[in-house]
């Protein structure tokens, strides 16, 4: 290994050390995380669920959960991020002989290790409600994969958020960013109930590529006879992130070296 990509690596493991660090030392925030979890099961499957015209809504429910869950992610990333900028925190990692790519790819693989956490505590949730996966060890294995992929992606989407608010006042406005583009999916209705306008906006959201994936992984019931981006949907769960990463992690990273000092 170089010397360079030694001291990549090492600069990237000590922002990860420092995002873990703060989980630890602020346990106001491990409680924030696991808290929506909980809440948006007993909101969305028990009080909207009793609505639905569906026999198994809660094996639909759960598998899409999952989904908004790792999309909401990315204004914790954003808020994160912010925060750091504010407090001058930014400009000091700026002001060292750090690689860019190590405080962004810190925050990246910080994040993410908090995303498994919070998928660990859904799943413990759905199990205890009754929620089961009939796809088999691999088949669920690699549904939660393709969850934490979509997490993935949408980090660096938090980071240049994140880098380009002005302050955690407009931070927190993200919620109207985040908000539809995790409702308007096949999160917790099929499209094919949906307006047709409306409808051909949630077959083409990331967010329902990934949930309609992990339902067949999981053996859950999956919307049917529906255009080609949902019959693909296996598919798409791995090319849209693959995607959204290749436009926004570099534009993180060129964020974040043009920064002001």
């Amino acid at each position: 290994m170089s010397g360079a990509v030694y001291w990549a690596v090492s600069d990237t493991w000590t922002v990860v050390r420092r995002g873990l660090l703060h989980y630890r030392r602020q346990p106001s925030n491990i409680a924030w995380q696991l808290g929506f979890p909980v809440v948006s099961v007993l909101l969305f499957v028990y009080v909207f669920g009793s609505g639905m015209a569906m026999e198994d809504y809660k094996s639909y429910a759960m598998p899409g959960m999952f989904a908004m869950t790792m999309a909401f992610g990315f204004m914790n990333t954003a808020m994160l991020v912010t925060l750091d900028k504010d407090k001058g925190i930014t400009d000091r990692f700026r002001s060292m002989p750090m690689s860019p790519m190590a405080v962004v790819g810190g925050r990246g693989v910080s994040d993410l290790i908090g995303a498994a956490l919070d998928l660990a505590v859904m799943a413990a949730i759905a199990l205890a409600i009754g929620w089961r996966s009939s796809g088999g060890f691999a088949a669920t294995i690699a549904a939660f994969g393709l969850l934490l992929l979509l997490r993935f992606a949408l980090i660096w989407v938090g980071v240049v958020l994140g880098l380009m608010v002005p302050n955690q006042e407009a931070a927190g406005n993200l919620f109207a960013v985040a908000f539809p583009f995790g409702m308007v999916s096949s999160v917790f209705t099929p499209p094919s109930e949906m307006p047709t306008w409306l409808g051909a906006i949630a077959q083409w959201n990331p967010v329902s590529s990934t949930a309609n994936a992990v339902r067949d992984l999981f053996g859950n019931p999956v919307p049917q006879d529906g255009p080609w981006i949902q019959e693909n949907a296996m598919m798409m769960a791995v090319v849209w992130p693959i995607v959204i990463t290749v436009v926004f992690l570099p534009l993180a990273v060129r964020k974040y070296q043009r920064l002001s000092a």
